[in-house]
């Protein structure tokens, strides 16, 4: 497959991922284009390895895994930056 090839599934995966989460999300276009394509990856990854996959999982594995990498990234890095709310949070009086 040719790198133009795999810059848009890439892009239109990580769009989708976008979509699919729900959340504010700021990212901009190349994050949204990295975040295609490492989950591209995932995907591929998790393909190979549950159902002994060899060929590629196109778009809709593609947007699997870049799904799982925005869940990620949002219980990672970005429950850090907000803090901890709810019960986990103390009240000072």
């Amino acid at each position: 497959m040719s790198l133009i090839a795999w810059l848009v599934i890439g892009l239109i995966a990580g769009f989708l991922a976008r979509l699919l989460v729900p959340g504010r999300d700021p990212m901009g276009f190349v994050a949204t284009l990295a975040l295609g394509l490492i989950g591209s990856f995932l995907g591929g990854f998790l393909a190979a390895a549950v159902f002994g996959d060899e060929d590629g999982v196109g778009l809709f594995g593609a947007t699997v895994g870049a799904v799982i990498v925005l869940l990620l990234w949002n219980a990672l890095v970005v429950r850090q930056r907000r803090g901890v709310r709810g019960f986990g949070r103390r009240v000072v009086s």
